[in-house]
């Protein structure tokens, strides 16, 4: 059975001064993929102390050993949002992309590259990750520096990460990060053929063949948005295997992730 597959770091979050909890893409893709019911394999890798928190995703993670899990702070305040960065995790190497996650990811025809930072996925590890599926990645690995300290965002990637990139997915702030506006002019400059754009509350933009779509949403309130856009973003990946168009899976997406936030 072809299914999708996701790849990033696990994460330890410290969010609005609680007690650190597992975060990063792979935490919300799974819970996600659970409440989908769909066929997924996540890959992951963290620290060795942290690997027994994996159990409560409810979804097989294969995981990796890693020196370090890299970890988070955030305060939300509204709309806004603040972090910083405690702990750099490791980047995904080359090697790994040939190696163990070419066995973990045998059967996967679309992958996500869930970055946390830029370091997080050299342009020859995508390369790798990209060679016989259709893959996927996340903005915050094109503006997200990799340092500690608090979170700083710029346009200073290297294009080559996008060269076998088949869906950029960017959240507002990034998208300003890399001074472009929601247009289909200053979309296409990126290069990639389908570039999804999270709104929040706003919804969605989905830029493709050429055309840019607003999809909204109804927003939630009283809801902590931590993960929204992981979630989001797996979701519409799944419908998106499923041949569903870019504007049909936005629309789904948002329906599901709705769902999932009001539960």
């Amino acid at each position: 059975m072809r299914r999708l597959g996701v790849v990033g770091l696990v994460s330890l979050d410290r969010v609005d001064g609680g007690i650190p909890r597992l975060g990063g893409v792979p935490v919300y893709a799974a819970r996600a993929l659970r409440l989908l019911g769909q066929p997924a394999v996540v890959a992951t890798k963290l620290a060795d102390e942290d690997r027994p928190r994996l159990v409560g995703l409810g979804l097989p993670v294969i995981a990796a050993s890693a020196p370090v899990t890299i970890g988070f702070r955030i305060e939300n305040n509204g709309d806004h949002r603040q972090m910083s960065i405690d702990e750099l995790g490791e980047p995904w190497s080359e090697e790994e992309a040939r190696g163990w996650l070419t066995k973990a990811l045998a059967d996967a025809d679309w992958v996500h590259a869930g970055a946390l930072t830029r370091a997080d996925f050299p342009p020859a590890t995508l390369a790798s990750l990209a060679r016989g599926r259709v893959l996927s990645l996340d903005g915050q690995g094109l503006v997200r520096r990799p340092q500690v300290g608090e979170l700083v965002v710029d346009a200073d990637y290297d294009p080559a990460v996008l060269r076998h990139v088949g869906v950029l997915k960017l959240a507002r702030d990034e998208l300003d990060a890399l001074g472009l506006e929601l247009t289909e002019s200053s979309l296409g400059t990126l290069g990639v053929r389908e570039v999804v754009v999270t709104l929040g509350r706003g919804g969605a933009v989905v830029y493709a063949d050429g055309l840019a779509e607003h999809i909204p949403t109804i927003p939630l309130e009283g809801i902590d948005p931590t993960g929204a856009g992981d979630s989001w973003t797996t979701a519409y990946l799944c419908y998106r295997r499923k041949r569903h168009s870019p504007v049909s899976a936005a629309r789904l997406a948002n329906g599901a992730v709705g769902a999932m936030l009001g539960r």
